[in-house]
Order: C-alpha cells, then structure tokens, then sequence
C-alpha cells in the first residue's frame, strides 16, 4: 500500500513537533516535509509532492488561507485540511470556499487527526453535518442577499435531477443515503456528484453543501423528499 504523502504548515515549531509526532506512529502515512509560513507551501509542494497538506490558518507572513487559495488554484493540487482553533470562523469559511476539503481543531484526539488524513486522501471531506449547520449559520451576514442570486444563479446551471442530488449532498448526506432517498444506485450518485462539480466549477462535496446553504436550497420544502 502506498503511504499517503503529508506536509505539516504551522508557525509553531512545538505544534509541528506533536504533529510529525502524532503522523509518524501511522504505517500509512509518510510526512515529506514541514513549513513555518504560508509563503514556504507552494516552493514545498513542488518539491516534496504531497496527497495532503494539513494547514494551520494563522501565520505570521502569508496565512493558511491565502496559502490554500493558491494551492487550490494549481491543476494536480494536493488536498487541503484547515487546523485551527475556532470551531466558526470566518477564515475557516473561507478556506472552505477555497476549497479546502474540511478542517479539524488543534485539540482534536490526536487518532481523529490520522483519521482525518486519511479520509481526506481518499476523497472523503472531513465534516460532520452538525459542524457544516453551524459553520452555515455563522456564514449567513449582511451579503446574504447577494451571495443567494450569485447562487441561485450558478444552480440554475444544474437539471433536476442534479440539483436534488446537489441538495441531498448539502443536507450532509452520505452517497448511500442519496441513493436510497432518490431510489438510484451509489454509482449513478456518484456520476451525478461528479458532474456537478464539473458543472459547478467546485472541488468537493463541502463546497456544494456551501453552494446550496448560499442559496437557500436546503431549508426549502419538498427538497429531496424533505
């Protein structure tokens, strides 16, 4: 079995420690290179080829965030987990929109941070449905009503059939669920998933459930049976 390629990014030299610590005891994940700043990642992964990057947002020099938006941007980009301290914040948002494929906090059980690496390498974003409806309400501001018609706007790009699957995925359901709400098999969800993030222009199943909560879809009546 291949081992899963991971580049640790965090300012503190003792969290990175507990990191390469906590990751090195796992036989199926390989830690190819650490960063102090933001401003190191991109020149890293070129070197050092990683499945994953698991990044801390807060950083002296140039952040997580704007350090995932230029890694998501690349063709063949590694994924990218958020690590962070705050459980609903704005920069953690962001960097979902980015395209960052989930997040977990610094306190997290050190064999949920495995697992979370792993889960991610496999395609698989890392959050629950109960910290996806919390993030979502933080989300919802001021731009509310003009994030809902850009949103709208970029839905109407999807059949029917899509947009009941798009819903089912925002709702924090798993491919198997859809299936059986939608009476299709988990191939055919899986189709319609990966088309509508081909459609969509969207990385994974985080940013359609963000593209959904943006425009209203997921409180409506009647939506996937609901």
């Amino acid at each position: 079995m291949t081992a899963i390629r991971l580049l640790l990014v965090d300012d503190d030299p003792l969290v990175r420690a507990g990191l390469a610590l906590m990751m090195g005891g796992a036989d199926d994940i390989e830690i190819v290179g650490e960063a102090a700043d933001g401003a190191e990642v991109e020149a890293l992964v070129d070197r050092t080829r990683p499945d994953v990057v698991l990044m801390d947002l807060r950083m002296p020099s140039v952040d997580g965030l704007t350090a995932t938006e230029r890694l998501r941007a690349r063709e063949k980009a590694p994924q990218v987990v958020v690590l962070t301290t705050f459980h609903a914040d704005e920069q953690v948002l962001r960097a979902l929109r980015a395209g960052a494929a989930g997040f977990v906090l610094k306190d997290t059980p050190p064999a949920e941070i495995v697992d979370a690496v792993r889960r991610v390498a496999a395609g698989d974003p890392v959050l629950s449905p109960a910290v996806t409806r919390r993030l979502m309400a933080h989300a919802a501001g001021s731009t509310a009503d003009t994030r809902r018609a850009r949103a709208r706007a970029r839905v109407g790009a999807l059949n029917d059939r899509e947009r009941e699957v798009a819903v089912a995925v925002g709702k924090g359901l798993s491919n198997a669920e859809i299936g059986t709400g939608l009476f299709l098999s988990v191939a055919t969800v899986k189709t319609h998933v990966s088309r509508i993030l081909a459609k969509l222009d969207l990385n994974n199943r985080v940013q359609i459930a963000l593209l959904m909560h943006d425009a209203g879809l997921l409180d409506e009546p009647g939506e996937n049976g609901n």
